[in-house]
């Protein structure tokens, strides 16, 4: 009988292990990024998880033969490090030898080598398990990655909670039309718009929770801001005095999110050409400030793509800040949940952040009283069992709380400047999109 001791792993080689090696031997495995031949000799570009190195073939110096392997071969090479200044990260390895993995059956339908992968995004939706193979189309998910990893040791380090909630639910969080919906063993059940109501349930135990998860939304739209699956970074609160305390903590996080990318991230951040914004404070208007600014009429009860924009060109201009919260919006544009203003009754203690030209948030403060939430969704036409087990959580007592969702991909977007959400996407799900 085996057994393992799980001390033996498989190391991914990184470039600290080439530079601690230089002027002895490096075995790794990687891919053929590209074969660049030369009178006598050839670079032989290898592509890693993570890294591309450039290695020196020659026939008087590697026992294995060139003609073996071609753009996309899997190869274990045996090879000496050197510093070389002109190479990237100023190391280069002579190869010395090396054994083909596996071959590909076909070229590749893009130019996974170049600097830019180049093509329409159709192209890159249709042939995407190519496209990712390119170091600038994979270096997005690593910053996606470092986004994550920032907001879930921030939200940790501030007591938070993290949890898992279910995404096939008896009821929407948010109604409307935009459900998914799908038979659960002959009951009517929907695909997750939002964890609010779990995590609400959750922070009456936890205090504090964070979640990052897939949220679905039944849209649709046809446009470079939208999908109908995205990856939301959601946290929950309690013990609010109000929804300042939760836009006072997603501006703090957003502050570490930003250093955790420039500490961790700084080869992605350079292969990217990314600017991260600077924040020191987030400015604050109310919705109806926010239309006094635009020039707009007072009866309009929502915020369209064009007003985002020059709400952001505004606080650029005159706070010089890249983001901005928009707070107290008509209270029928946001969810049954959302507190009322105490200054009037038609608004909701509710909050969009605006970052370089698009909402990456909505938060807000929530009810926490069964009477007073019974008595909104009488407002609202809605029954308390419309919701199902989600009223009894305030049955049995809530403290003030309030939280927020960010949509990852559309954080991403805006950080990379990408033109298009399904950019920031590894398989995007759209109205188009299924497969792959």
């Amino acid at each position: 009988m085996k057994k393992t001791n799980g001390k033996d792993l498989v190391k991914e080689i990184t470039l600290d292990d080439i530079k601690k090696s230089i002027g002895g031997k490096v075995v790794f495995g990687a891919c053929v990024h590209k074969v660049r031949s030369m009178s006598g000799f050839a670079f032989v570009i290898l592509r890693t998880g993570g890294y591309i190195f450039q290695s020196v073939y020659s026939p008087e110096t590697c026992k294995a033969n060139i003609d073996d392997i071609c753009e996309g071969a899997y190869i274990r090479i045996v090879g000496e490090a050197k510093e070389e200044k002109r190479a990237v990260y100023g190391v280069e390895i002579t190869l010395l030898d090396f054994t083909v993995l596996s071959k590909p059956e076909a070229q590749y339908p893009l130019h996974v080598s170049d600097r830019k992968i180049g093509c329409p995004i159709e192209t890159s939706m249709q042939y995407r398990s190519v496209a990712l193979r390119n170091p600038r189309e994979r270096a997005v998910f690593k910053i996606a990655e470092g986004v994550c990893g920032g907001f879930r040791e921030f939200m940790i380090k501030e007591g938070f909670t993290e949890v898992h909630t279910p995404k096939i639910n008896a009821a929407g969080a948010e109604g409307g039309a935009n459900i998914f919906k799908l038979e659960y063993f002959g009951q009517e059940a929907c695909l997750a718009q939002s964890p609010q109501f779990y995590k609400q349930t959750c922070v009456a135990f936890f205090d504090r929770v964070f979640e990052i998860a897939p949220v679905y939304r039944a849209e649709k739209h046809n446009s470079t801001r939208h999908l109908n699956e995205y990856i939301g970074l959601d946290f929950e609160m309690g013990f609010i005095n109000d929804m300042t305390d939760v836009m006072a903590m997603e501006t703090a996080m957003l502050k570490y999110v930003v250093e955790y990318l420039e500490e961790n991230y700084q080869k992605e951040l350079k292969i990217l050409e990314a600017k991260l914004p600077k924040i020191t404070s987030i400015p604050i208007v109310t919705f109806f400030e926010a239309l006094d600014i635009l020039g707009k009429s007072h009866k309009q009860a929502d915020l369209d793509p064009q007003d985002e924009i020059k709400l952001c060109e505004y606080a650029k201009e005159n706070w010089d800040s890249e983001f901005i919260f928009v707070e107290k919006f008509p209270g029928r544009k946001r969810p049954f949940y959302a507190m009322d203003s105490k200054e009037d009754e038609k608004l909701a203690e509710s909050f969009d952040l605006l970052f370089r030209g698009l909402e990456i948030t909505t938060g807000g403060q929530r009810i926490h009283d069964y009477n007073e939430l019974v008595s909104k969704m009488e407002r609202y036409n809605m029954k308390p069992e419309d919701v199902g087990a989600y009223m009894e959580i305030f049955r049995y007592g809530m403290p003030p709380h309030g939280g927020l969702g960010i949509g990852l991909e559309r954080l991403v977007m805006k950080l990379l400047d990408l033109q298009n959400i399904r950019q920031a996407s590894l398989f995007p799900r759209d109205i188009n999109h299924l497969d792959p």
